[in-house]
């Protein structure tokens, strides 16, 4: 099995993401894919980095595509990319990918990809920790579950942003370059994790995920796909949609509301809904500190 890292020739960022991965470390070419090296890590050859022509969110069951014309079967799924904010603040993100309405941005309407959220979660502190090395000023934090591509297996993005300043430069991909690494030097995929850290659904918010940043800085605990409150204002979330996003985070133990992003009645709904099937809202109080 595979941990495979696509990357986009059209994607600033991401072309520098990869050229950093790529200049860390020692890789060796494979073949091509759409005329471009496959390359493969030397010292862990199940890590391997492939490129496409055109937009990540767009390109659909790539996993299916590496499979069939490379004969790779990838376990993970890890995007690199650029990150657009209309608040062109500098940022380092990671986020889970699906759609809880329609398919604008890519994937299917109303699905989910499933996630990685102890690996994902892991990753997020490693850039934060590399970030504080530096004199970069960037916000490191989650966005909620959002856009495409689909595929099947366990996916996530890992982004620089917010504009085409912050996309070129090199040190913030050279950090994501680095936290990767150092993921990957250690864990590749969910069950390398120790089974005590408790995975969690997160509903409120805002696409930024403030409060489930802070929890995954200060608990130890990893946030899988994140609800946030404009979607439940918009009333595309009922619990078939729910029960998506916890099929879609392995190894769920609980669920994490931000309880002042939400109204009070939302509230009270969801603790209702989830003590009615059995599935524990869970309070920072109770989550184990990061040691």
């Amino acid at each position: 099995m595979t941990v495979l890292i696509i990357s986009s020739s059209e994607d600033p960022a991401s072309t520098n993401i990869k050229n950093s991965l790529l200049e860390q470390t020692t890789w060796e070419e494979h073949g091509t894919f759409y005329d471009t090296p496959i390359y493969r890590l030397v010292s862990m050859n199940n890590l391997v980095i492939v490129t496409i022509p055109d937009k990540k969110i767009r390109h659909e069951n790539i996993d299916i595509e590496v499979h069939e014309r490379l004969h790779i079967d990838p376990k993970i799924a890890i995007f690199l990319s650029r990150h657009r904010s209309k608040m062109e603040e500098p940022t380092l993100t990671v986020h889970p990918i699906g759609n809880f309405a329609d398919a604008e941005f890519g994937g299917q309407p109303k699905t989910l990809v499933p996630c990685a959220p102890r690996m994902m979660t892991h990753l997020l502190r490693l850039i934060k920790k590399n970030l504080q090395s530096t004199d970069l000023d960037y916000q490191v934090c989650y966005e909620v579950t959002h856009y495409g591509p689909f595929l099947k297996v366990p996916s996530l993005f890992v982004e620089v942003g917010s504009t085409e300043i912050q996309w070129q430069k090199k040190e913030p991909a050279s950090i994501i370059a680095a936290s990767l690494f150092e993921l990957l030097t250690t864990y590749h995929y969910e069950e390398d994790f120790s089974k005590d850290i408790p995975v969690l659904l997160g509903i409120g918010g805002g696409h930024y995920a403030p409060r489930f940043t802070d929890v995954a800085f200060q608990k130890n605990a990893a946030f899988g796909h994140m609800i946030p409150s404009y979607h439940i204002d918009a009333g595309v979330i009922d619990w078939a949609m729910i029960q998506q996003a916890i099929q879609a985070t392995p190894n769920i133990q609980g669920v994490y509301l931000h309880k002042k992003a939400l109204k009070k009645s939302q509230v009270t709904k969801y603790k209702q809904l989830f003590n009615d099937h059995d599935i524990p809202v869970v309070s920072s109080e109770k989550l184990p500190a990061l040691l």
